[in-house]
């Protein structure tokens, strides 16, 4: 079953057109990352699937068109992990985690005990039990992408959209956020969808990939078949190697020749 489709997905930033013509199709518990350079488009497609931002073109989620479903019943099927989250001044680290829990709250927003077990729970997986009550401003970048995660996590989304999730974070703290990530996908079949910079890390994880240059397909497929040095050299404008191994394709880039 498709989790995620998309015919002809158009997205429009200002004057400018940053995805065109885009269809991909998601089967639930996939992982798909979505690669490419700088303004290739990989945020503005989180975005409009998340349903920030307008797109024309047919998006289904679930089988479901997202016009008909209200904000609550959204927020049940898909969560997002932005970039660059807003951080409320103040807030602590349990209640902006507490916050993805909102589309559960009952109707005078008061909490059961299953939403303050639901954060518990992602504030231990994520190693943020020291953190639980620090105002979420005096966090360093790779605390915040954790808390930002576990608040993603919190709402049991069907589809997790990863914007960069290990940007701000230490090779140590990368593999440990995506080896959740990627252990939630198969004891829950989540779906994730991630935005992802560093190549041989994607490969790693991903299922699926989808390689995007300035808002068009460029090619998809399986990691090792997308992740071609010529190819890449082509789309990025940088020179590469590109070595099979076992867990997947590794990316390397390589100098110029200097006279």
């Amino acid at each position: 079953m498709s989790i995620l489709e998309c015919r002809d997905l158009c997205i429009t930033r200002g004057q400018a057109q940053v995805v065109s013509d885009l269809t991909l199709s998601v089967r639930q518990g996939e992982w798909l990352a979505v690669v490419g350079p700088n303004g290739a488009g990989k945020t503005s497609l989180l975005h409009a699937i998340a349903g920030l931002i307008p797109l024309s073109g047919e998006l289904r989620l679930a089988g479901q068109n997202p016009a008909t479903l209200t904000r609550r019943q959204y927020a049940r099927v898909v969560a997002l992990m932005p970039q660059q989250p807003a951080v409320p001044a103040g807030m602590s680290v349990r209640e902006l985690i507490a916050l993805g829990r909102t589309p559960f709250l009952h109707r005078f927003g008061t909490e059961s005990s299953d939403d303050r077990q639901a954060v518990d729970t992602e504030i231990i997986r994520l190693g943020l039990t020291e953190l639980a009550d620090r105002p979420v401003d005096q966090l360093s970048g790779g605390e915040l992408q954790r808390v930002i995660l576990a608040r993603a996590l919190v709402q049991e989304p069907r589809l997790l959209l990863l914007d960069e999730p290990t940007s701000a974070l230490d090779i140590g703290h990368q593999q440990t956020v995506l080896e959740l990530v990627d252990q939630l996908r198969r004891e829950r079949g989540i779906t994730v969808l991630a935005a992802m910079h560093d190549l041989t890390l994607a490969a790693q994880y991903a299922d699926q990939m989808l390689l995007v240059e300035r808002g068009r397909l460029v090619d998809s497929g399986r990691p090792s078949d997308v992740l071609q040095s010529v190819q890449l050299n082509r789309t990025y404008g940088a020179r590469v190697e590109v070595l099979a191994r076992d867990s997947g394709p590794a990316v390397i880039p390589v100098r110029p020749n200097r006279a």
